[in-house]
């Protein structure tokens, strides 16, 4: 499936074909970027757990980073973090 970009998708941002997620690149939609401070994450995988649009990144069971692809900017991942190691830039 060839990616889409929303400059590409119907007025409305409407996704009207299931099983889509994978080729809808909603990074595009971010205003702010999730970015972590690895010195005060204690790799509880809060953010992995409930971010909405499967972004987050682990790799050994470690927090590795975010797929920007996809992640729309939302700020879950920053408000569940117990240590506050990841914060929310301006894209």
């Amino acid at each position: 499936m060839a990616k889409i970009k929303i400059k590409d998708m119907p007025i409305g941002a409407r996704v009207c074909s299931p099983g889509s997620s994978e080729a809808i690149l909603t990074g595009d939609w971010r205003s702010y970027t999730p970015v972590v401070d690895k010195e005060k994450c204690i790799n509880c995988l809060n953010c992995w757990m409930f971010c909405p649009d499967n972004s987050v990144i682990i790799k050994e069971g470690r927090l590795e980073g975010f797929k920007m692809s996809h992640c729309k900017g939302c700020g879950i991942c920053a408000q569940i973090c117990p240590k506050k190691a990841i914060t929310m830039t301006e894209a």
